[in-house]
């Protein structure tokens, strides 16, 4: 699926030129200053804006401080264009936690370039959560709000690891949030489903009570949730490629 990116400028022509540029390899939506732009992430799921600073209404530093302090939409990458090129526009626009930052006129390759850089970047961080059995999950946290949510969701998790029927519904409710709002942020942040992280947090834990107990496998299965030894070995060879035994030897 093409990721839907969200062009913000005041500037019609570079909206057009910039949309007929990228909309080969992405879904384009357009505004015209910060403030259409923060109305229109309510109602698009969007996977990265690319915004001019100069705009009237809400400029772009206004707009990515309010994103980027927003657990809903602080998860994706703001690349902010423009025309200042003074130091001290440049650190504004990291202070307000902009992913990169390109001076108008720029070469439409060279932000493409940026652009695909920032996502095969978040793919790298996503894959070596999932597959490496003592990644944190904070790995994954690209801003403050991020950390935190990931960090409470981790929490939460891990307190309810022994229920078997821990499901997105349970979550939300211990979360204090939304069904739908939880499934759009988890899936943001890792590329998984809630159950998809409830399992890969129970692996996880697993790995750490093989290499850190003296805990029969069976035992840590049960312990974890898992209905059998079985389903558990299984889950676990899936997930990190080896064993519970071959981990526990591997490791101690």
């Amino acid at each position: 699926m093409k990721h839907t990116i969200l062009l913000v400028d005041d500037n019609p022509e570079l909206l057009e030129v910039l949309s007929d540029e990228l909309c080969d390899v992405y879904d384009i939506v357009t505004a015209t200053n910060g403030q259409e732009a923060f109305d229109i992430l309510k109602q698009v799921e969007i996977q990265m804006v690319i915004c001019d600073v100069m705009m009237p209404v809400m400029d772009g530093f206004e707009f990515c401080r309010i994103v980027k302090s927003d657990i809903e939409y602080s998860h994706f990458p703001v690349i902010l264009l423009t025309a200042k090129n003074t130091l001290q526009s440049r650190i504004e626009g990291l202070d307000v936690g902009a992913d990169a930052y390109i001076e108008k006129p720029f070469n439409v390759e060279h932000l493409m370039a940026q652009m695909t850089n920032l996502i095969s970047n978040r793919n790298k961080l996503r894959t070596y959560f999932a597959q490496s059995p003592l990644a944190n999950i904070k790995s994954m946290a690209h801003t403050k709000s991020d950390e935190n949510f990931l960090e409470k969701l981790n929490e939460v998790i891990l307190s309810n690891i022994d229920d078997q029927f821990l499901d997105v519904d349970k979550l939300s409710k211990l979360m204090n949030t939304s069904r739908t709002g939880l499934f759009r942020k988890i899936r943001a942040l890792s590329d998984l489903t809630p159950n998809e992280l409830i399992n890969i947090t129970r692996l996880k834990r697993a790995a750490q009570l093989l290499v850190e107990t003296d805990h029969k496998i069976f035992e840590i299965a049960y312990m974890l949730g898992f209905n059998s030894q079985t389903s558990f070995g299984r889950s676990f060879f899936k997930q990190f490629g080896m064993a519970p035994t071959e981990y526990q030897k591997q490791k101690r």
